[in-house]
């Protein structure tokens, strides 16, 4: 019974350790840089949830060695799913008084792996071992037991297509969908796990999230579109509005105009005519080349003077300065470097998740995401001080065309 115990508990770090010769005899044979134990360890994570997962094999790229992540990428994924892990689900694994399990069990496997790590990453031991005790309790399943949901499918087979065109790094969000997408699977209460992926990806992750938004995830970001329109009596004197309250620019006179506690007297700016206190809503803009500024206020915000617009004056706003400075308005300002500053940026506000966030519409690709309590009314806010590129609020029934070659094969 001892020996049986034993074998049970070494099997894990035994894969890692035959993964990991396996991997330096290869590298010496092709001259390449030697995998290490974060790499490995997520390479068996995907072998594990490839194998449970019906009509599932985007993870197969993972543990055959086609997609392999950097290893500090690794190293993050690690920590942040043990956290979840630990969160959501092991209060479930804790085995009780009646099970087979014995505390020094645990220990014995945390003591080989730590053996195994003591190359460089033995502080990555704790958060493995949660791991690891979540996909003991799935691996005791029969293969090809969880239907991830027609949705998900969808979503890995769109995000496997982007990754095999370059469009993504790597299949970390296929790794990240799969995973809860097992994780809801003995839930009571099913959740749409696809819009769940990236409202938690944009809690955690604030700043470029998702480098490329599956296609029936932006539908539903979409499908949340607002008609919205300037209001000209909050335009700052120096801008010229458009007579359909949707473009406005810098003119070259001052406008002689009644005053009123809702105007911009100072900055550039004007806000929306209708502000929101609850539910989704989003609209698209496409800015200028050189200035632009983009988000929401609150209804406490302070509109006259040259207060600064940042979070601690009750704004939430991007803004784009000397046409490539381009950052997130916090205290202090978050610099947004990217390799080309979007044109058309999509705003979705979830007033009750308290997310306020902009992406690239034409990568469909995150930006920024703020999250926040809301307690007050939003107001869209729109700033420009270009005096020939017009600021224009897009119609909310014009999408961006879907970024399928030929016809969409999601629709």
């Amino acid at each position: 019974m001892m020996k049986e115990c034993l074998q049970f508990l070494i099997e894990p770090a035994k894969k890692l350790k035959t993964r990991l010769k396996e991997s330096r005899k290869r590298v010496k044979l092709e001259k390449k840089e030697p995998l290490v134990e974060s790499q490995l360890f997520i390479m068996e994570l995907a072998r594990e949830l490839n194998k449970i997962c019906q009509r599932s094999s985007i993870l197969s790229h993972i543990w055959t060695s086609e997609d392999v992540w950097p290893a500090a990428v690794c190293r993050d994924f690690i920590v942040e799913w043990a956290a979840e892990l630990e969160q959501r689900v092991q209060p479930r694994l804790i085995p009780s008084v009646n099970q087979y399990e014995k505390p020094e069990k645990k220990d014995w496997k945390g003591h080989l792996l730590c053996m195994l790590e003591a190359g460089g990453e033995g502080d990555m031991g704790p958060h493995k071992r949660v791991i690891m005790d979540w996909t003991r309790e799935i691996r005791s399943r029969p293969q090809n037991t969880v239907w991830p949901g027609e949705p998900v499918l969808m979503v890995l087979d769109d995000l496997e297509l982007q990754w095999k065109r370059g469009r993504l790094p790597n299949l970390l969000p296929a790794m990240e969908l799969v995973i809860l997408a097992v994780m809801n699977a003995d839930r009571p209460l099913k959740e749409d796990v696809t819009k769940q992926w990236l409202v938690r990806k944009q809690r955690s992750q604030k700043i470029d999230a998702a480098r490329y938004i599956p296609h029936s995830v932006w539908n539903w970001i979409c499908d949340a579109a607002e008609e919205v329109k300037l209001d000209s009596d909050s335009a700052n004197p120096d801008l010229i509005i458009s007579g359909d309250d949707k473009q406005m620019r810098c003119g070259l006179e001052h406008r002689d105009v009644p005053r009123c506690q809702r105007r911009f007297n100072g900055w550039w700016c004007a806000a929306g005519q209708e502000g929101f206190t609850s539910g989704r809503h989003y609209w698209e803009v496409e800015v200028g080349q050189r200035d632009w500024r983009l988000g929401v206020a609150k209804a406490s915000a302070v509109r006259q003077g040259y207060r600064s617009l940042t979070t601690d004056s009750g704004y939430l706003t991007l803004r784009l300065e000397r046409g490539s400075d381009l950052k997130a308005l916090t205290v202090p300002a978050t610099p947004l470097t990217r390799s080309r500053v979007p044109r058309k940026v999509g705003v979705y506000l979830d007033y009750e998740l308290g997310q306020l966030s902009f992406y690239d519409v034409e990568k469909r690709s995150h930006l920024y995401t703020f999250n926040d309590t809301f307690t007050e009314k939003l107001f869209p806010v729109f700033g420009t001080v270009e005096v020939v590129n017009d600021l224009v609020i897009r119609p909310a029934d014009v999408r961006q065309p879907c970024l399928c070659t030929g016809p969409c094969l999601w629709t």
